[in-house]
């Protein structure tokens, strides 16, 4: 079965305790935390703060993604409010190598976000270091965009990578998944399913996120 992490991103501020409550109750794997910054993508989220409030709320995993230029200023922060995973962007790291031995020396899971532009390709030389690969099948930035096909063959490109090397990489989606075009993306080979609107827009998110858990 697939991993499903909703995105926080998409839910409602103003009653975020109901929402914890609801995704600890469901069949959800993992809480997805979406930090912007305003300057690597054009929106603000939010930062540490935040994500140490939802490590209190909640024992699954936090899945934390960086937005941000400079990634390893922040990265102990991230870690003291209680992410499991990290995860940086390709584009916004000048030295991804370094990023990802800092993040697995504070005690975290690396993942690697590629934008829809950067080729699969580029992760020929750092796939065996890291632990998840994020494709972005959206432009990052904003909730609420459509799924991006060109991602499909992307995510084929990856799962052969990694199964020729033998690895224990997970390949997680984010942006646009839907319970339509779901299967397609697990056929492809990914593993993880971010899903925000789709969850948190569903007249019962409890019963979207088991739909998506079964397929």
């Amino acid at each position: 079965m697939p991993i499903i992490a909703p995105s926080l991103l998409s839910a409602n501020f103003l009653d975020l305790k109901a929402d914890c409550d609801m995704l600890n109750a469901s069949t959800a794997d993992w809480y997805h935390l979406d930090v912007m910054d305003g300057r690597f993508v054009p929106n603000i989220s939010f930062g540490p703060m935040l994500i140490d409030f939802f490590r209190r709320a909640t024992t699954k995993v936090c899945d934390v993604h960086l937005m941000i230029q400079e990634p390893e200023r922040y990265a102990e922060q991230f870690k003291n409010a209680g992410a499991d995973n990290l995860t940086v962007h390709m584009e916004a790291c000048t030295h991804l190598h370094r990023n990802i031995q800092q993040i697995h020396s504070l005690g975290m899971k690396a993942g690697v976000a590629l934008n829809p532009h950067t080729p699969v390709s580029s992760l020929q030389d750092i796939i065996q270091d890291i632990d998840l690969v994020c494709l972005m099948s959206v432009n990052p930035g904003f909730g609420g965009q459509k799924f991006i096909p060109q991602t499909l063959e992307k995510i084929k490109q990856l799962r052969k990578m990694i199964d020729e090397k033998r690895l224990n990489v997970h390949i997680e989606i984010d942006g646009g998944v839907t319970l339509e075009n779901a299967p397609s993306i697990l056929a492809a080979g990914a593993d993880v399913l971010v899903a925000g609107n789709t969850v948190f827009k569903a007249a019962d998110p409890t019963e979207m996120i088991s739909k998506l858990k079964s397929l």
